[in-house]
């Protein structure tokens, strides 16, 4: 695995910070009405994130997700601006601002969304992988899910075929502990997620989602297997959200005092505290980089802003084109 050095420990602080900020100010102007629709944020489980990618090949590997994600595009190269100008609809959002909160995509930057249907994204997931193994491309695949998509069927049928053609794919829960607003405890009779792996006899276990360097380690062990040709592992990051399922989530399900209780290991926070101990920075370098986090984000809501509706001619652009119906004239 690539060392874990200084630098590294300043790149994930300002990283992990800056998607904090971000979903931050997304809640912010969704108060505002400025963003609408769903939305789901990421406080709280930034170290799968940072640990992951630390871990990937960004030249090659690719990365899915669920509809919470918004900065998993942004770790993999994708422009901030553009991540939050789609969020606000605008034309220079990632897919013109016809994707929305749940549909971040870039093929560019091998980010593949960004899936609304829960557990949607597993078999596409497998199905990348499988297509990298057919054309000999050396890249790996790491699929993301929530804990309430482990209930799906598709996950089971997607794990089989990952171990019987032993496709280059690590499967990650991010376990945060509530399935929208149902606790793991009340719709799994087994808690202990990773254990799913066992029945197809898929490298599996359990992980500190909470610390990036853990997160990083236990990644590259998976993704060096599925790059050998070892087939697929299936990862439970024990994390949590600070803030609700999305906005509309009033959070009955739980006390403050459990969501103060895990700020207490915030994974920034730990990161923080690993720069200081070993001096990587001093509070006034550390000063610095927040403000540069924060005219980021604030780059990006001007950007934003300042960005045109799209026109109505792309309804028309982005609807299939048949060339015996000449009525519906493309201008992309």
């Amino acid at each position: 695995m690539k060392k874990i050095t200084k630098e590294v420990y300043l790149k994930w602080y300002e990283d992990m910070l800056f998607w904090r900020k971000f979903e931050d100010k997304l809640a912010a102007v969704y108060i505002q009405q400025k963003v609408r629709g769903f939305l789901h944020l990421y406080n709280g489980q930034e170290a799968v994130l940072a640990g992951s990618l630390h871990a990937m090949d960004l030249t090659k590997d690719r990365m899915i997700t669920a509809y919470r994600n918004h900065v998993q595009p942004i770790g993999m190269g994708v422009d901030p601006r553009k991540v939050m100008a789609e969020l606000y609809g605008k034309v220079t959002g990632t897919s013109k601002g016809m994707g929305g909160s749940m549909h971040i995509f870039s093929k560019e930057h091998r980010f593949y969304g960004g899936h609304g249907i829960v557990g949607g994204q597993i078999p596409l997931g497998a199905g990348l992988a499988f297509a990298d193994k057919y054309f000999k491309r050396d890249a790996v695949t790491l699929c993301y899910m929530g804990d309430g998509a482990v209930r799906q069927g598709s996950l089971h049928e997607a794990f089989n075929l990952a171990m019987l053609w032993q496709l280059p794919v690590v499967f990650i829960c991010e376990n945060n502990g509530y399935a929208m607003g149902t606790s793991v405890a009340r719709t799994s009779y087994s808690t202990d997620i990773w254990k799913l792996g066992l029945g197809y006899e898929m490298p599996c276990g359990p992980v500190d989602g909470m610390d990036p360097a853990i997160v990083a380690k236990e990644v590259d062990k998976a993704i060096e297997r599925a790059r050998t040709g070892g087939g697929p592992t299936f990862l439970e990051m024990k994390t949590y959200r600070y803030r609700g399922h999305s906005m509309s989530d009033a959070q009955h399900y739980r006390t403050k005092e459990e969501v103060e209780e895990y700020k207490k290991i915030d994974p920034i926070t730990q990161v923080k505290d690993v720069i200081l101990e070993k001096g990587y920075a001093t509070e006034e370098e550390i000063k610095v980089m927040d403000k540069r986090v924060k005219d980021l984000v604030s780059e990006c809501e001007k950007f934003a802003e300042d960005s045109d509706f799209p026109p109505i001619q792309q309804l028309y652009d982005t609807v299939y084109e048949q060339e015996d119906y000449p009525f519906l004239q493309h201008k992309l």
